[in-house]
């Protein structure tokens, strides 16, 4: 019965772009005023933000999350480790945000929401993107991963121990497969500009979900934020829907607070899921009173084409 009760309801969920230490108290408030069943954090919080990681820890809402490139800023590379600003013999910033995430982050995992009848399954976890594999010394450390292949497969495993059939990818870098272009969801907008940068290994995972028969109405991602830069003529193009009827949604509106004289907006993707498929999709900023400001409707679901008699 419950089942059948869940697959009747619209779901509505909110996906929270980029955060780059953009959230607030009011955020939470807003959320509630939105009235969604879930949220999903596509991550990069801030340069190892813990204190912005701690609070959105703390949402009494369903959610789930997954770690962007940002959240492991002065621990994957060379250059960030010299730029640390804490002592890294006494603390460790990364296992501090995933230790107050806990299983709600899902980067190389999945968290089942029995009430919602579905899946969140997590892409890789602090990707940079791009055609390369970077940063293998950290990913052998955290993940034992070193190729994109073992990765593929550490999500793939991930996506066939999910509860439910229905499956939403969340990433924090969309896959591979959207376009080449420097406008497509994740195309290279920087010199030399054009290319796909998107994630192989959360492309091939997704393939192989699908050919594993499970139904995959939503892949949710952000790092390629909407506003371009090589033209401010146009934004990024944020929606992209296969042939399979898959909706790949790039939430990365930033910032997504800004301030109008005195008082602020702040902008969630939001999508409704009927059953096992999305509807509809749109970026909203709440504002004063947190009311709903503007709508902007990025995805409606195709008609059925009536035949005629």
């Amino acid at each position: 019965m419950t089942s059948q009760k869940t697959n009747s309801k619209t779901l509505k969920i909110a996906v929270v772009g980029d955060v780059h230490d953009q959230w607030e108290e009011e955020d939470g408030i807003a959320l509630k005023h939105l009235g969604v069943d879930l949220v999903l954090f596509v991550g990069d919080f801030g340069n190892e933000s813990v204190q912005v990681v701690r609070a959105i820890a703390s949402l009494d809402i369903p959610k789930a999350a997954v770690m962007g490139n940002h959240d492991a800023w002065y621990t994957a590379t060379d250059w960030g480790r010299k730029k640390c600003p804490y002592d890294r013999t006494k603390e460790d910033w990364v296992q501090q945000q995933l230790d107050l995430l806990g299983e709600t982050q899902v980067g190389y995992g999945k968290l089942d929401f029995p009430a919602l009848n579905l899946t969140v399954v997590g892409g890789r976890p602090f990707s940079w993107g791009g055609p390369e594999w970077k940063y293998t010394d950290f990913y052998q450390q955290w993940y034992g991963v070193t190729s994109f292949e073992e990765s593929t497969a550490r999500i793939v495993t991930a996506a066939k121990s999910a509860a439910y059939q229905t499956i939403i990818f969340l990433g924090h870098n969309g896959p591979t497969g959207l376009g080449d272009r420097p406008e497509d969801p994740c195309g290279k907008d920087w010199h030399p500009i054009g290319g796909d940068f998107g994630d192989a290994d959360l492309g091939e995972a997704i393939s192989q979900t699908i050919t594993a028969g499970k139904t995959i109405p939503l892949v949710t991602f952000g790092h390629m934020h909407h506003s371009l830069r090589h033209t401010k003529k146009e934004p990024r193009k944020r929606i992209f829907r296969s042939p399979e009827g898959i909706v790949y949604l790039n939430a990365a509106s930033v910032p997504r607070i800004v301030e109008h004289g005195s008082y602020k907006q702040r902008n969630f993707s939001i999508v409704l899921l009927e059953g096992s498929v999305v509807s509809q999709v749109s970026l909203v900023w709440v504002g004063k009173d947190f009311t709903v400001t503007s709508e902007e409707i990025l995805y409606q679901k195709p008609s059925p084409v009536v035949q005629p008699a």
